[in-house]
């Protein structure tokens, strides 16, 4: 088991001591001191709940991090969606209601963030879903796009290619001409270095696409 490296941030010094003993107990986790945080794999905040200095907390911590991939653990009694939303942007992989936050819990979660994984309550996870969909239903469709890089009409040629069909055979299907197919092709793989049709299939699928 390779060691993870902690940092603990609390709004009070009396709860960042109590965290900070606690996870010492812990197989496997070493916990930062103050001048080292920047070196965490994972952070551990301790807040009653989220304000706006919170957040820019996160983004302070976001952008001075020595490892990119450091993830936040936040222990708070509310979060709204706006601070959410933002707090995602800046590394927050884990929410945890102070209610439920024994030890053991935070430790899993600090295990799985630090694997680049996330744990959100129920609630959480829908407050994402809803956001995903209104950005999906007011701002991507609207303009033709989808969630995964690419146009409605590039993921309709796409899942035809998917099926083995020509190019003639797609521009029947969707009532294009062949040379608007092949430019639809063309375009699409050039702005994602694709290299051939297969390929861009490929990225498709793997992307969620098809």
């Amino acid at each position: 088991m390779e060691t993870i490296a902690i940092a603990v941030l609390a709004g009070d010094p009396i709860t960042g001591e109590g965290a900070v003993w606690c996870l010492r107990r812990y197989p496997g986790l070493r916990v930062l001191p103050q001048e080292e945080h920047r070196q965490a794999d994972v952070t551990l905040m301790i807040m009653q709940d989220v304000t706006e200095e919170t957040v820019l907390l996160m983004e302070s911590l976001a952008d001075g991090r020595a490892r990119p991939g450091m993830g936040i653990v936040l222990i708070t009694g509310h979060i709204g969606e706006a601070h959410l939303m933002r707090a995602m942007r800046h590394g927050l992989r884990s929410v945890i209601w102070r209610q439920d936050g024994t030890y053991d819990r935070v430790v899993e979660a600090v295990r799985t963030v630090a694997e680049g994984g996330a744990a959100l309550p129920l609630l959480v996870q829908g407050r994402l879903i809803d956001h995903l969909q209104e950005i999906q239903r007011d701002v991507l469709q609207p303009l033709g796009l989808t969630p995964f890089g690419l146009e409605t009409r590039e993921v309709d040629v796409l899942r035809l290619l998917a099926e083995g069909l020509e190019t003639t055979e797609i521009a029947q299907k969707l009532n294009y001409s062949e040379r608007t197919i092949k430019s639809i092709v063309s375009v699409m793989m050039n702005r994602l270095g694709l290299r051939n049709r297969a390929h861009a299939v490929a990225f498709a699928l793997r992307s969620g696409a098809l």
